[in-house]
């Protein structure tokens, strides 16, 4: 098999046919530093686009802010973003979620393994298993892989709870799933657009207003 170059910024060595395969060339030197390159189901995806101000990085800033307080300030775990590498062997995925969250049960359970640095015993690159929580920031390049092909990985991975937002066009769209028997199932929204996160207990709502310069800023309200 020859090596793939995708759009000459990324090469696919021959061999990567594997789940095994993606992990060890994700660990080399090798692996591209740019752009997010998933492997799900067999299928290798490769994402080039810069990521948008507003609609996706914004979005990101304005859920981390609030995660990362309630997870610091009651003790809950770890909270991860950018470029945090989860993979699952029953799912055959290695993705990088927008948010990762792991709470101090997972972290101290057989859910989880972390996958050390070369010469590193005490840095991680990947997390091998379940996370509690997941979010995905839909962009014009993710649409079917945030709503169809991931949702189903991220279920077969035992992943608790998958967050799903779209801030791309005249609605603002955010959604809780939470774990069904079979599926993810939207978590019902309140009158007052209040959804529960059975990870975090508690409950949320996106929300955003235009700012001073005319730009889009977003705020995760949490009760």
């Amino acid at each position: 098999m020859a090596t793939i170059s995708v759009e000459e910024k990324v090469e696919i060595p021959a061999g990567i046919e594997s789940l095994e395969a993606f992990r060890k060339w994700t660990r080399s030197d090798q692996f591209p530093e740019r752009g997010r390159i998933d492997f799900i189901s067999g299928r290798i995806e490769v994402d080039m686009q810069a990521e948008a101000m507003y609609s996706h990085g914004g979005v990101k800033a304005a859920i981390l802010r609030v995660l990362l307080n309630l997870v610091w300030d009651e003790d809950r775990g770890e909270i991860y973003s950018n470029r945090m590498r989860i993979a699952s062997i029953p799912a055959d995925l290695s993705t990088e979620p927008d948010v990762v969250y792991l709470s101090h049960e997972t972290l101290n359970s057989d859910k989880i393994h972390l996958v050390p640095k070369a010469n590193r015993d005490d840095e991680f690159i990947e997390i091998q298993g379940a996370p509690d929580m997941v979010a995905e920031i839909v962009s014009d390049s993710s649409v079917v892989k945030d709503n169809r092909r991931l949702p189903i990985a991220y279920y077969e991975a035992g992943i608790c709870e998958y967050w799903l937002v779209d801030a791309r066009g005249d609605e603002l769209v955010f959604q809780i799933h939470t774990r069904d028997s079979k599926a993810f199932k939207p978590a019902p929204v309140d009158p007052e657009g209040f959804q529960t996160s059975t990870v975090f207990q508690r409950r949320f709502h996106l929300v955003r207003e235009r700012n001073r310069r005319g730009h889009w800023k977003f705020e995760l309200k949490m009760k």
